[in-house]
């Protein structure tokens, strides 16, 4: 075995090797200083003989960034070529085998916190200690780590969320008897007919129909069974996705802006968790009905939505001053569904000029959205006259990044079959078109992840609103 000795060199000496497959990142770097210049140089970077780097690029780098002119190093020259190229790769790869005894490293991770050490300064990222270090410590940290990840989160955190699960149809009904009805001041029939409802619906209608002996009406049906009308009949936001959104992305106390305000349902809820509204909408009935619904619910307690009532593609002027915490909405899918005859309606314009228009209120949100913040859009895909996919998701992202914005998150919300389960077979028959069940939530984020998390301050799940219902 060749005797290995510590020597000093200058740092400009040492040769980068040019093929080195492992990446550091701005992060990892500004870590590996902050480690250096806590504990000193411990772990020497390693050279070929020829001043060739085999291990220690990110501690070169580091070195680089606190001005660091002569840097230990251990002479590796015994290596062949083959060997060499080989240890650069094994050196990077056997760390990563190793693994953890998450009780143990609490245990450790815990104590140190407690003595006062910066355990940022040990390369793990915010998430990471985030789960470990509840283990330990505080009554209410040691809560929080014996509940489940739904108990904490109101919904586990991972990328499908499934609106047909019992408890989140019971929640979403109890939403819906404070008084939530997004679809007044819209179209009866906008997006569904009175009898777009699921086969249970029928079948209670067949039971209702033969306990009265005689033919019976859709309308007199719905009076004497309102709870049986499951499908309104226009699309409605679902305000348990709503709830989601301003507990894991907004903080307690924040601003939410939304472009395409629609119905009342995103204003409602957020003032009903302590968040201020400010939406927009183009129908002067859409936001009359949103205000009357609001005073009808109204408490004193709660901050009241604003509806501004204009054209989105002035969202800078009818939000003029705000510095929003959160951009949020469901816009309009091209001209899947007419919202009004008015031609400044981005559902009345052809998908060209709907995207251009949508891009720039986009931008504009985008722009009265603080720095360090999240914003989340409700998509889902529409096609054209002939059937195709116009690629809509993807427009979404794109007027995003554009706008200065990171594709952050995606989350797929599973929706209710309904109906289309009466349809789907004879639409595939003719056409070969699935039956579309589910909705893309794209989270995006503008500025710093980390410090956007940090503003929402931890997931508060709080039922007293409405406990009664949901019990």
């Amino acid at each position: 075995m060749a005797n290995l000795q510590i020597t000093y060199r200058p740092l400009e000496t040492l040769i980068p090797y040019a093929r080195n497959s492992r990446t550091h990142s701005a992060t990892q770097i500004d870590q590996i200083a902050a480690s250096i210049r806590e504990f000193g140089w411990a772990n020497p970077i390693l050279v070929d003989g020829k001043n060739g780097i085999i291990a220690g690029h990110g501690r070169l780098l580091a070195a680089r960034q606190l001005g660091i002119s002569e840097v230990p190093v251990i002479e590796l020259s015994h290596l062949t070529e083959v060997q060499k190229r080989a240890y650069i790769i094994a050196d990077n790869k056997l760390a990563e085998l190793a693994g953890w005894d998450d009780e143990l490293l609490a245990l450790e991770l815990g104590e140190l916190k407690t003595d006062g050490f910066d355990v940022d300064l040990l390369g793990f990222d915010a998430v990471e200690l985030d789960q470990l270090l509840p283990t330990v410590g505080d009554e209410k940290n040691q809560k929080e780590a014996s509940a489940t990840l739904a108990e904490r989160f109101l919904v586990t955190p991972l990328s499908v969320f499934n609106a047909r699960e019992g408890w989140w149809q019971q929640r979403k009904q109890a939403w819906f008897a404070l008084g939530l009805s997004s679809e007044d001041g819209r179209n009866t029939n906008l997006a569904y007919t009175h009898t777009a409802q699921p086969l249970t619906v029928y079948k209670a209608r067949d039971n209702y129909i033969a306990k009265m002996g005689r033919g019976v009406s859709w309308k007199e049906f719905y009076e004497a069974n309102p709870e049986m009308r499951v499908q309104k009949g226009t699309s409605i936001f679902d305000p348990v996705l709503c709830e989601i959104v301003y507990r894991w992305f907004c903080p307690p106390d924040g601003t939410v802006l939304d472009p395409f305000a629609g119905g009342s349902v995103r204003g409602v809820v957020a003032a009903m968790l302590g968040r201020q509204y400010v939406g927009c909408d183009l129908r002067e009935k859409q936001v009359q009905a949103n205000r009357e619904q609001w005073s009808e619910i109204d408490s004193d307690t709660h901050p009241t939505p604003v509806w501004h009532c204009g054209d989105s593609i002035k969202i800078d002027q009818h939000a003029k001053g705000v510095q929003a915490d959160l951009v949020f909405s469901c816009p309009p899918y091209a001209d899947l569904e007419k919202y009004s005859e008015d031609p400044a309606d981005l559902s009345n314009m052809s998908y060209d000029d709907f995207l251009n228009a949508y891009r720039e209120i986009i931008r504009k949100s985008v722009a009265l959205l603080k720095n360090d913040r999240f914003a989340c859009f409700v998509v889902g895909e529409v096609r054209d006259r002939e059937g195709i996919y116009r690629n809509f998701i993807a427009d979404t992202i794109q007027a995003f990044i554009d706008a200065g914005m990171h594709y952050y998150n995606e989350a797929i919300l599973v929706t209710k079959i309904g109906s289309l389960a009466m349809r789907a077979g004879r639409t595939f028959t003719t056409s070969r078109k699935l039956g579309k069940t589910h909705q893309n939530a794209l989270i995006f984020v503008k500025g710093d992840a980390r410090r956007a998390t940090q503003a929402c301050g931890s997931v508060e799940i709080d039922d007293s609103l409405f406990s009664e219902a949901i019990n």
